[in-house]
């Protein structure tokens, strides 16, 4: 196995794309105070090796079959993942209805909205349970089906049919990736057709996504960004997605 050298350019770019997921060529090229040209001749060699992946107008990590277990997302972009939940808990008021689906954006969504007040939650997700869990005036329906040991959730036309039998005010939900064309993506169909069914028995759709998640690749596709009502992000994507921004839909919140 190929070991870069200790605080290498090299190492120190494959660093970087590890932590935040897609990172933009001339941002690089202003890090280091070289010039783009330099950049991509690094990049392109790193790509070679299969340790990065060039997409346009910038570079990702190679694209992976299956998503990372729970135990290990979980602590990548934490912070970032925190601001984001922050906000759309200032979002949503006391009162409302809120479908949230399963990822760990969501689950610290559920978490920032512990202190709400007669809160209504609609859930495939056990780790939203047990976050708002003994919440002030709360009441949750849980889909049933078959439980995902790995992740505690729910998926299947079970958790669709539940999720179908309401009409929330909100639906907060997560995406595995978001590719250049704004098609979303995600790792399991089945996390498709329950994410799908949230945004559909909704009055406002809440996609939350921190910036890694820009041109992270995963083979299931269902929706795009145009479908979503509103963007929580925790800092602007590279230049290349940020045309998508700019479209009528979604309203975008940087946190």
């Amino acid at each position: 196995m190929l070991e870069l050298k200790q605080g290498s350019r090299a190492q120190q770019i494959l660093d970087l794309v590890k932590g935040r997921g897609l990172v933009d060529i001339n941002e690089l090229a202003r890090q280091f105070d070289v010039t783009p040209q330099t950049i991509r001749r690094g990049v392109n060699h790193l790509s070679e090796l299969g340790l990065l992946r060039r997409v346009h107008g910038g570079v990702t990590l190679p694209v992976k079959g299956v998503n990372l277990p729970y135990e290990a997302r979980q602590d990548q972009q934490l912070e970032g993942k925190r601001r984001i939940a922050a906000a759309v808990a200032a979002f949503i008021p006391n009162g409302a209805s809120v479908s949230i689906g399963l990822g760990t954006t969501p689950h610290q969504v559920a978490l920032a909205l512990r202190s709400h007040k007669r809160l209504r939650v609609v859930t495939n997700s056990l780790r939203v349970v047990f976050a708002l869990a003994g919440g002030d005036e709360l009441e949750i329906a849980v889909a049933g089906g078959f439980l995902r040991p790995a992740d505690l959730d729910v998926v299947g036309e079970a958790a669709v049919r539940c999720f179908n039998g309401f009409k929330t005010d909100f639906a907060v939900f997560g995406v595995g990736g978001i590719d250049a064309d704004g098609m979303l993506l995600d790792f399991d169909p089945a996390e498709v057709a329950a994410r799908e069914a949230m945004r559909l028995n909704c009055r406002q759709s809440l996609l939350v996504a921190d910036a890694s998640k820009f041109g992270r690749a995963a083979m299931a596709r269902g929706g795009r960004l145009a479908d979503m009502d509103h963007l929580f992000i925790d800092e602007r994507p590279v230049a290349a997605f940020r045309t998508l921004l700019k479209q009528t839909r979604p309203q975008v919140h940087v946190a």
